[in-house]
């Protein structure tokens, strides 16, 4: 049980920014903080939207790959820089997971 109270002095704009990032990692103002102050990684929820469009990364980089593969005998440079192309939206897909 958490019966404790710690009162901490910040200015009205420090406030609402912390209070919008808790409610995008989905948790309380006082956890937010709690957990900033013992320095816990806070990972943001994901929305719908980012959702949607990591879904849909996902799909090109397959698409891509699978164009690659497709014309890697009969034109090797068109597939070098669509294997490019799906090596780069695989790398931000993997900061994306972060």
């Amino acid at each position: 049980m958490k019966r404790e109270y710690i009162q901490i002095r910040c200015s009205i704009y420090e406030k609402k920014l912390l209070k919008k990032r808790a409610a995008k990692a989905g948790i309380s103002l006082s956890e937010y903080l709690r957990d900033t102050a013992f320095q816990k990684n806070i990972v943001e929820r994901i929305t719908p939207e980012q959702l949607e469009c990591y879904q849909l990364l996902v799909e090109y980089k397959n698409n891509f790959t699978r164009i690659a593969n497709m014309f890697k005998y009969r034109d090797p440079i068109l597939a070098r820089e669509v294997k490019l192309l799906a090596t780069e939206i695989r790398n931000h897909l993997k900061t994306f997971k972060k």
